[in-house]
């Protein structure tokens, strides 16, 4: 069975993006009227945001409904397609000379992005660059397995393409991205994933407390480190990507309750920058397994 869906992959990966993204808008309303569960958390998320007002929380909603199936259709791409198809895809990078700046100053890279836009392609696109460098400069992805293991191939081949690493979401992972970020390497790391119990800290997330993992804050304490934000803007239907890049607007405190507020706040000023285009449906605010709910944390 894995087989087959893997051969049905390679050969969506082929179709062109505005295809795959008119497929995945039909696959995103198919989801979020199929299931009620999704469709109210998305609702509920997109409310507590405050991004979308009356008169447009329908039109914005619609928007995220269409956004997160054409997100996961154009996984085929991100992961299957060769670096120079990536390349044409990516019509526009802002801000890159942070970048290097930083690398001339001889520091390690912690590149940090939400579930927002193309991250996958956005990353790609970052794995070129600096490997294209005169002094070529490994990008090391950490990623959490995917559900459905037959994926985790196809992804993990997809993502060391253009000359990068990837490592798991575990201590040994943590271990490996240490170790690059020393070597003054770069990684990435996806700041809103939801951490396990011991991780992360309770800090508001568009107004509501949201587990926040404690890793980017204190990975970014070690010397010679910089953190860079950044993401994949989808544009138009079939017009490809932009990516976006800024500095981090606070830097961290040492402080786990303060450095996960600006961690959010962080992320919060990437979202506003595509609101329709951020993962609305992931459950952001659940309680991992273990952890003191965040009105018992407060009150003990």
């Amino acid at each position: 069975m894995s087989k087959l869906l893997i051969a049905v992959f390679t050969i969506l990966s082929r179709l062109p993006l505005a295809v795959l993204q008119a497929i995945g808008s039909a696959l995103g309303w198919v989801v979020y009227l199929s299931s009620p569960g999704y469709a109210a958390r998305m609702r509920q998320n997109l409310a507590q945001s405050g991004l979308a007002n009356d008169p447009h929380s329908q039109k914005l909603l619609r928007q995220a409904i269409r956004a997160t199936g054409m997100g996961a259709m154009e996984l085929v791409i991100a992961w299957g397609r060769p670096s120079a198809a990536i390349a044409r895809l990516v019509k526009n990078c802002n801000h890159w000379n942070i970048v290097e700046e930083a690398l001339a100053q001889n520091k390690g890279i912690i590149f940090v992005t939400p579930h927002l836009g193309n991250y996958d392609i956005a990353g790609r696109y970052l794995s070129q660059r600096l490997m294209q460098r005169p002094q070529p400069v490994e990008l090391m992805a950490m990623y959490r397995p995917p559900k459905l293991a037959w994926l985790e191939p196809l992804m993990n081949a997809g993502r060391v393409r253009d000359g990068g690493n990837t490592a798991p979401a575990t201590a040994a992972g943590v271990r490996m991205v240490m170790k690059t970020l020393k070597a003054r390497q770069t990684t990435i790391i996806l700041p809103d994933q939801v951490p396990g119990q011991g991780d992360g800290v309770w800090a508001p997330f568009f107004g509501r407390p949201a587990y926040t993992m404690t890793l980017v804050p204190r990975l970014a304490q070690m010397d010679n480190v910089e953190v860079i934000l950044f993401f994949g803007r989808r544009l138009g239907w079939g017009r490809g990507f932009e990516v976006v890049l800024q500095r981090l607007p606070e830097p961290f405190s040492g402080d786990k309750a303060e450095d996960g507020r600006r961690l959010n706040q962080a992320v919060e000023s990437l979202i506003r920058q595509a609101p329709a285009q951020y993962l609305w449906s992931y459950n952001r605010y659940k309680t991992p397994t273990g952890v003191t709910p965040p009105m018992e944390a407060s009150s003990s």
